[in-house]
C-alpha cells in the first residue's frame, strides 16, 4: 500500500502564557504528520519537548529520516523498531492509527479492544506563579472539579495553601516538574498532607528521586519524567504509587497501552497526561481514559483557539473524539 507523508509545524497562541518550573511559554508549537492514501488520510500531532533533548528540528528531521519506510507501507509494528520513545513516533504512530480505522470503517477504540469510551473528567492546570497570583487565578478557574498547580520549589508551602483557600471544594493534583529537593520532601508533604492534596507529580529529578523510596509517601506521588516506555518501569515500583502516561514521551498510542498494561500489572495506578497542544493530540490519549485514575488532557483548554473540528469540552467533561477529529 502506497502511502504520500507531510509534516507540517503548526502554532496555537496560549491563553495568558503557561510557567512551570523549567520556564514560560506563550505558544504550543506542535508537529503533524499526515498519512494519505487513495482512499482516506490519518493525522497525528505531536508537542516536541526541550527537556528530553527534541526541537521542532529535530522532531521534523527524525520523522523525514523514515519517510521511506514509511511510504512504503510500514506498520505500526515496523515503527516502533524505526525510532525510540518520543514525539517523532508519537505523530506517525497516531497517523498510522487514525489512518487504519478510516481505511477500514473501523473506529479506533474497537480496534483497542474498547466497547466504548465514556466522557472523563480533566483536571486543569493554573501555571507557577506568586501565592497571590495562583490563587487569583482559581477565580477563573475554581469551578472546576480537578485543579492541577504547577510548583517550583521555594515559596510551595505558600502556593498550596493559597490555592486551597481559594478552592476549597477542588481535588487539587500538585506538579512539581522535578523542582523540589530530597531535604524538603518532609515540609512539602506535610502541606499537600494538610491540603488534602491527591497525588504528587514528580516532586525530584528523574535519575535522583531514590529518597522516595526511603519516606512515608503520605500522599500518593506520581512519575512523569521518570517514566517514558516499559524500560525501567519495574525500577521504578518502590518511588512511586502512579505513573503518567504521555504519549510524547510513549512514543506514541501503541506503546501507551502496552505501558498501561505492564504498569497496571505491577501495581501502579494510571495518570494519562498531556503536553499542551490540540484537541488532534488529545484525541488518541482518550483511549486510556477508561482505566485512569487521574486525567489531565486540558491541553486545548489552555489555548486561545483549538483547531476545528475539536473535541468537544463541557466544563472539565472531556468526551471522546468524532471520526472527523481522530480514530
Amino acid at each position: 500500500m502506497q502511502r504520500a507523508l507531510s509534516v507540517s509545524v503548526e502554532r496555537f497562541p496560549i491563553a495568558g502564557g503557561f510557567v512551570i518550573s523549567r520556564g514560560a511559554k506563550t505558544e504550543a508549537v506542535v508537529v503533524v504528520a499526515e498519512l494519505r492514501t487513495a482512499d482516506a488520510r490519518g493525522r497525528g500531532e505531536c508537542v516536541p519537548y526541550a527537556r528530553y533533548g527534541e526541537s521542532v528540528e529535530s522532531v521534523v528531521a527524525a520523522i523525514e529520516s523514515v519517510r521511506g519506510e514509511i511510504e512504503g507501507g510500514a506498520t505500526r509494528a515496523r515503527v516502533q523498531q524505526l525510532l525510540p520513545a518520543g514525539a517523532a513516533r508519537n505523530a506517525l504512530d497516531c497517523a498510522l492509527w487514525d489512518l487504519e480505522a478510516k481505511r477500514s470503517g473501523r473506529r479506533a477504540h474497537l480496534a483497542a479492544g474498547l466497547d466504548r469510551i465514556a466522557p472523563a473528567t480533566t483536571a486543569f492546570t493554573l501555571s507557577l506563579g506568586t501565592p497571590e497570583a495562583m490563587a487569583a487565578a482559581v477565580a477563573h478557574a475554581g469551578h472546576r472539579p480537578v485543579l492541577k498547580i504547577k510548583l517550583g520549589g521555594e515559596g510551595d508551602v505558600a502556593r498550596i495553601a493559597a490555592v486551597r483557600a481559594a478552592a476549597p471544594e477542588a481535588a487539587l493534583i500538585v506538579d512539581a516538574n522535578e523542582a523540589w529537593a530530597p531535604e524538603d520532601l518532609p515540609e512539602y508533604f506535610a502541606a499537600c498532607r494538610a491540603a488534602d492534596v491527591r497525588l504528587i507529580e514528580q516532586p525530584l529529578p528523574a535519575g535522583a528521586d531514590s529518597a522516595l523510596a526511603h519516606i512515608a509517601r503520605t500522599t500518593p506521588v506520581c512519575a512523569d519524567e521518570s517514566v517514558h516506555d516499559r524500560a525501567g518501569l519495574a525500577a521504578l515500583k518502590d518511588r512511586y504509587d502512579c505513573i503518567n502516561i504521555k504519549l510524547d514521551k510513549t512514543g506514541g498510542l501503541t506503546e501507551a497501552l502496552a505501558l498501561a498494561h505492564e504498569a497496571e500489572r505491577l501495581g501502579f495506578g494510571l495518570f494519562v497526561g498531556c503536553m499542551v497542544g490540540t484537541s488532534l493530540a488529545m484525541a488518541p490519549a482518550m483511549l486510556l481514559t477508561p482505566r485512569a485514575r487521574f486525567v489531565d488532557l486540558d491541553g486545548p483548554l489552555l489555548l486561545s483557539q483549538d483547531r476545528t473540528p475539536g473535541l468537544r469540552y463541557d466544563g472539565s467533561l472531556v468526551y471522546p473524539p468524532s471520526s472527523e477529529v481522530w480514530g
